[in-house]
């Protein structure tokens, strides 16, 4: 009796382990930013911390990916692909034909571990509260009760390098950016909302594998705006393959950097045993 009371408390506790990772959150709702100034500004800033500390190189955020992350949830495949069209009545109400437009300034932390682009006080973070709260959590999307809610484009992450850490990293001093905590970046007009997948390979341009958008503001839908939006696209993408490039000269001068430190290093263990 006591084994197959042992046998179904393991299997009790199997069924609650995989119930918990098939719940995990797999989707995320985010706005893209789109507005060339706020994206050239950012990679501004990386490269002046790059100048002055070259191992977080590999802690920067592409700028392809550059997003304001509303929410996370866990969706089944063939959910995913209707949740933003639900919303779009309700989202559409709430704006009333007004452009949601976001301004960002300063730079913060999170604990001096996530570094981010601050948004400006003021309305639209109400607004933007609501998108959150009231409506996406009518559809059930968010996991959780969504309070803490910060929005905020994350610029750095020491996470996405985990061997920073065995490197002695463990924090992002801010004296790195102390040139840019009060800056304006820009201003980024709210013109889609993005469900993208946290598993799916990411898209050609960088960004995030996108799985359906809702487009929102009073832009109209004329194969002039078509035609600029493609322009800008165009625009934008060259301008992530500059970005890409120079941030992959400055990993390469990282890895010089730190196997001429392991030369020179071994060279002077060899020195000592030498001596010795």
């Amino acid at each position: 009796d006591n084994g197959g009371r042992v046998d179904s408390e393991e299997d009790a506790e199997k069924k609650k382990k995989k119930k918990k990772e098939s719940q995990r959150p797999n989707y995320f709702v985010s706005i893209p930013i789109t507005n060339p100034r706020i994206s050239s500004t950012v990679l501004e800033v990386q490269e002046a911390v790059l100048k002055q500390e070259l191992r977080l190189a590999k802690a920067m955020i592409p700028v392809p990916t550059l997003h304001i992350t509303l929410l996370v949830t866990h969706l089944a495949n063939q959910e995913a692909g209707s949740v933003l069209a639900q919303a779009e009545p309700s989202l559409a109400e709430l704006l009333g034909g007004r452009d949601l437009a976001l301004p960002f300034s300063g730079i913060s932390h999170f604990r001096k571990e996530v570094v981010f682009v601050s948004l400006a006080p003021g309305q639209h973070r109400h607004t933007l509260d609501k998108l959150l709260r009231n409506r996406f959590v009518e559809q059930g999307l968010l996991q959780g009760d969504g309070r803490g809610f910060e929005p905020h484009l994350t610029i750095m992450k020491l996470s996405r390098a985990s061997k920073l850490r065995s490197q002695g990293i463990k924090r992002v001093d801010p004296a790195l950016y102390s040139n840019y905590t009060t800056k304006f970046f820009g201003e980024q007009t709210v013109e889609r909302v993005d469900l993208c997948s946290m598993l799916k390979k990411k898209q050609q341009d960088g960004y995030y594998h996108t799985e359906t958008s809702l487009q929102l503001g009073k832009y109209p839908q004329t194969k002039q705006y078509q035609s600029e939006r493609q322009g800008a696209f165009s625009h934008r993408e060259l301008e992530d393959k500059n970005q890409k490039g120079k941030i992959d000269c400055i990993l390469l001068i990282v890895d010089v950097h730190l196997t001429c430190q392991n030369i020179c290093m071994h060279k002077t263990d060899l020195f000592m045993d030498w001596q010795q």
